[in-house]
């Protein structure tokens, strides 16, 4: 436990009805004594009203709302004491630099308190990444996927392989340690199986389309199509702003544009692009280059072609399943109807006609590629690289040459999972040995 107690304002700068400033550390409640100048304390996990005063000129600096936690019930683990203040400028600046002036007192690092509550065991690695998720979700399925994490989804899964490893590893410890034990014989032909079902139970997980990272980092969504097929337009109607110039004069567009949105509670990265045709212009010749290469980044497409004209051919190659085809100015007289693409949608961005159908085929089709699964979807980079390379040294341990090699990739795969979690300690595989066979007896 640090000897630091740190400070903080937890709610967002600037004014408020009400602001909050959090306080952890050994400290935290003598500093509520002296800001409060001799009134008594709350009772632990209470609120109470309290009078705040400057601890060098005793003037009064608010009348607050106060509580209290003590350790280790709080959420650090800490001493805890939280103000909730009026949020204007000024008090929030007398709170903190009363706050500052107090013995052992100092401003808290980015993350400091969520870092000290994960220190004192009261939060794991994938929990402590959640409430990061949880404060910057835009969407619902953020927040769900985050609040899930936080709940102890990933970090249930991720615990139960390491436990069941170390299992394994204290059998194989144990047979290489202790052999005079009474243990069985081609002990490492015996795990095998559990081994490969752990395995089986990893590749599953990471094979999920990535769907955990597409819910917290956004899904990939580009516009393709010929010049003037109404591309940008169709951008502006979808976020509801100008967020791309519209002209009739082809070729407009020359770079990728991106829009942040929330659509039908995912998070979306929408992106308008270079009309798609043939043309001796350099500069426009490489926004249609980027085009391409975002379309095959992108998690899903939409094909715009100008319903007034046969689909052109170079739009329609990039079609896939990945793809939805719309078909713009469903308004004009000289719309044709295509009869060899009976799902393409029908709109008209000038009258608004057909779009709120387009973004129900989108969300429709994002649905689709997160799919419907009770396993927890990873979340991060870092928990791929992880498993990934669990699972390699788990498959190594399957065909070590020597039973010490492949204890020690049997340890290595314990200890990747418990990075996942910032849990790996060497005293949960001795337990495991004590407590399963009678060595040293």
């Amino acid at each position: 436990m640090s000897s630091d107690t740190i400070y903080a304002l937890s709610t967002p700068a600037g004014r408020s009805g009400v602001a909050v400033v959090r306080v952890s550390g050994p400290a935290a409640w003598d500093g509520c004594a002296v800001l409060s100048d001799g009134q008594k304390l709350p009772v632990p996990r209470q609120a109470a009203t309290r009078k705040l005063f400057d601890p060098k000129t005793h003037e009064i600096l608010d009348h607050a709302m106060v509580i209290g936690f003590r350790a280790p019930a709080s959420f650090t683990g800490e001493d805890c004491m939280e103000y909730q203040i009026h949020g204007g400028t000024a008090i929030i600046d007398g709170v903190l630099r009363a706050l500052s002036s107090l013995p052992n007192h100092r401003m808290a690092l980015p993350g400091e308190f969520t870092r000290r509550a994960f220190e004192n065991g009261k939060l794991d690695l994938t929990a402590a990444e959640a409430i990061a998720d949880l404060i910057h979700a835009e969407t619902e399925s953020q927040r769900l996927q985050a609040l899930k994490q936080m709940d102890g989804a990933l970090f249930n899964l991720y615990e139960g392989w390491k436990e069941r490893l170390a299992r394994i590893l204290a059998l194989m410890e144990a047979d290489l340690d202790f052999s005079d034990q009474d243990l069985p014989e081609d002990l490492i032909l015996k795990v095998a199986p559990d081994v490969t079902d752990i395995m089986d139970e990893i590749k599953k997980h990471l094979s999920d389309g990535r769907r955990g990272e597409l819910l917290r980092d956004g899904f990939k969504l580009v516009i393709l199509g010929a010049p003037n097929a109404g591309k940008s337009s169709l951008l502006n109607k979808l976020v509801q702003r100008e967020a791309a110039i519209v002209s009739p004069i082809a070729g407009t567009t020359r770079d990728v544009i991106d829009v942040h949105l929330n659509l039908g509670g995912y998070s979306v990265i929408l992106a308008d692009t270079a009309g798609l045709r043939g043309t001796d212009n350099d500069i426009e010749a490489e926004g249609i280059h980027r085009a391409i290469h975002r379309a095959d980044q992108a998690d899903l497409k939409i094909l715009l072609f100008d319903g007034t004209k046969e689909l052109d051919a170079q739009t329609l190659s990039l079609k896939d399943d990945r793809s939805i085809v719309v078909l713009n100015k469903s308004d004009d007289p000289d719309f044709k109807v295509i009869s060899e693409d009976n799902e393409a949608v029908k709109i008209s961005v000038l009258k608004n006609e057909g779009v709120e159908k387009l973004i129900e085929q989108i969300v429709l089709s994002l649905k689709e590629i997160v799919g419907a699964s009770d396993t927890p979807a990873l979340t991060r980079a870092r928990h791929r690289e992880a498993l990934e390379n669990a699972y390699a040294a788990l498959g190594r341990s399957m065909t070590a040459p020597l039973p010490e090699l492949a204890a020690e990739d049997i340890r290595m795969g314990v200890r990747y999972l418990g990075s996942l979690t910032g849990r790996v300690d060497v005293e949960d595989l001795l337990d495991m040995i004590f407590r399963d066979f009678c060595i040293g007896k």
